[in-house]
């Protein structure tokens, strides 16, 4: 259930971030709002998460969803480039999560 429950609170950091950007700089009330929202809710469901699971392993778990998540959501949405270096950075990424987990004792 850890996991799980990491997993959301990595898509919520996604969302968080994906916000901040259109909150642009903090100055449109509705993207903060939802900024500040979706960062309590993912804190919230990583310290849940971190009940069962190591720290170092649902830190970096959460901080790799979310930095993956956004640059998929970056290049996706916004248009940001994809070059070929920036996708092996994010499948670098991807490739230690599943180490990290696969490493995890729980």
């Amino acid at each position: 259930m850890a996991w799980i429950i990491l997993f959301f609170a990595g898509l919520l950091e996604i969302v968080w971030a994906y916000a901040m950007k259109l909150s642009d700089g903090f100055s449109r009330p509705v993207p903060t709002v939802v900024t500040i929202l979706a960062m309590f809710l993912s804190f919230g469901l990583l310290a849940a998460a971190m009940k069962s699971l190591p720290l170092g392993t649902a830190y970096t778990v959460w901080t790799g969803i979310g930095a993956v998540g956004a640059f998929v959501v970056g290049v996706a949405v916004l248009g940001e480039a994809a070059s070929p270096m920036r996708i092996l950075a994010a499948l670098l990424i991807v490739g230690g999560l599943v180490l990290m987990k696969l490493s995890s004792p729980t």
